[in-house]
């Protein structure tokens, strides 16, 4: 099968106050899988929103097969055969819809545009044979709201296949997926490259990386750096082309000095999703959650901050107990919760980098008659942008605007700003670049040093073995292992994780 060459030449795109993407060339070919990969912030995900046709006001050329092509909006590329899975899947799934609406929905568009009659028979049939193609059991007539963080990113990928597509992009898909979901991915991607497709694929993950890429084009401050066979680098030489420079150690030092106990949590019960928690947090300690995706991590996050609707059980802290019915109620007893699912919960996305930062600790610069002392406001934000390396053109940039790196960075500087007594940090690096991992794993370890008790929830085991003093592997809901992270190792861990007793 004749391989058919996508080519974006001399891309440049403007935003306010600041130049995304700068000439930057870019090439992949039908039949292979291609990693985009860079930094936070260098400029992956604005390109490949170019090529899907979500930005129109760039200048350069694009070339399908050697002729010119314009795409100015999605169904340009669509119709070109280039198709994008977004990272962030609750702004592309549509939840009242069911997952065969979801899957076949380009299909339903246009049959509406016609004033064709549906078959929906026929709809549901044909999202059930994807689905079986891809070696997924998902009911069709299932509700999108009702699947997991996962299961709608398998939807989406499906859709994306449902239609004419040549050139796949795929955005951090593997991010939400276990172990046994990205295998299954790394199987349809390697299969439909088998079917003349071609796969861009967006991650941070150089183990993925190398496991599944054919070849890799490495992107740092809006502009293209190098374009290599996988065969022809390893991750050091990948990580110095991303940052610029070499990476030292990717995990910091831990403190040595534990304290008395801080935080208690004896029974707690969500319902089915979290059982019989018995875990306690120290001052000065990282304790980590471990367990794979669906293992129960999140629900644990959300039930020891008063995001839980059924709990039941005790949370102590300094032996006081605690009444936790709201998020409120937590952030009132000094608990912070960074969640998995940023955009959604973490930060404010129309709102500015200031609005964001200061958003959790208003009371802080009210003055009389609870007017904001805006002067205070932006001095402190400016510390904070500082302190924690915050990529972005002004203070006033809104959040939306942001890498997803730097837009994690803002979701744990408003609660460092608060002061928070327990740090509660949920797959806290999920979308991040190694150069960004280092900078949040050091605020985790400044935070210990200050004597907080953290807790870090992760399906990231090598994450959780380097940035931990103890660990909790939860299993279905439930914690079924303690151990010290010093005395175990990431087999254990994968162990425990699966069930193992």
């Amino acid at each position: 099968m004749a391989a058919n060459s996508l080519e974006m030449n001399n891309i440049t795109i403007d935003f306010p106050g600041v130049r995304a993407l700068n000439s930057v060339d870019f090439a992949a070919d039908t039949g292979k899988i291609h990693a985009l990969i860079g930094a936070n912030g260098a400029g992956k995900s604005t390109l490949m929103k170019v090529l899907s046709g979500a930005y129109s006001h760039f200048t350069g050329d694009i070339f399908l097969n050697g002729s010119k092509i314009d795409i100015r909006n999605p169904g340009d590329a669509q119709a070109h055969g280039i198709q994008i899975v977004y990272q962030e899947v609750d702004t592309a799934i549509i939840p009242s819809l069911t997952v065969g609406e979801n899957i076949m929905l380009n299909h339903t568009v246009q049959s509406m545009e016609k004033k064709h009659w549906i078959n929906w028979k026929l709809l549901f049939k044909q999202a059930e044979e994807i689905l079986s193609g891809m070696k997924l059991k998902i009911p069709v007539k299932k509700l999108a709201s009702e699947l997991t963080l996962a299961e709608k990113q398998l939807v989406l990928i499906a859709r994306a296949i449902s239609s004419n597509c040549e050139f796949l992009i795929l955005d951090e898909p593997t991010a939400p997926l276990s172990h046994t979901e990205t295998t299954e991915l790394f199987r349809i991607s390697r299969e439909l490259t088998v079917k003349g497709v071609g796969v861009i694929f967006i991650s941070h993950r150089m183990p993925e990386i190398f496991e599944l890429c054919d070849e890799l084009t490495v992107m740092r401050n809006g502009e293209f750096v190098v374009k290599k066979h996988i065969s022809e680098v390893d991750a050091g030489q990948v990580i110095e082309y991303m940052l610029g420079r070499r990476l030292e150690d990717q995990f910091p030092a831990l403190g040595n000095r534990i304290g008395e106990i801080l935080l208690e949590v004896d029974g707690l019960y969500d319902g089915d999703k979290v059982k019989n928690v018995h875990i306690h947090v120290n001052a000065g300690e990282i304790i980590g959650i471990a367990g794979l995706v669906g293992a129960g991590k999140t629900e644990l996050c959300k039930a020891m901050f008063g995001a839980a609707s059924n709990t039941s059980g005790d949370i102590r802290l300094r032996g006081r107990s605690l009444k936790l019915s709201s998020p409120y109620a937590a952030v009132k007893n000094r608990i912070a919760l960074i969640p998995e699912e940023r955009r959604k919960e973490g930060v404010l996305v129309s709102e500015s980098v200031t609005s964001n930062l200061t958003a959790v600790n208003l009371k802080k610069f009210s003055k009389s008659l609870s007017f904001i002392d805006r002067r205070a406001e932006k001095k402190t934000a400016l510390e904070f942008i500082s302190t924690l390396g915050i990529k972005t053109p002004s203070e006033n940039t809104k959040v939306e605007n942001l890498s997803g790196g730097n837009q994690q960075k803002v979701a744990i500087g408003r609660w460092l700003i608060a002061d928070a007594e327990i740090y509660i940090f949920d797959e806290p690096t999920k979308g991040v670049d190694v150069g960004a991992k280092r900078d949040i794993f050091e605020l985790i370890v400044q935070l210990a040093e200050q004597g907080k008790g953290v807790l870090y929830a992760s399906s990231e085991l090598s994450e959780i073995m380097g940035i931990t003093n103890r660990v909790y592997v939860l299993y279905d809901g439930e914690p079924i292992k303690e151990l010290e992270t010093a005395k175990t190792t990431e087999e254990e861990l994968l162990f425990y994780s699966t069930g193992g007793r």
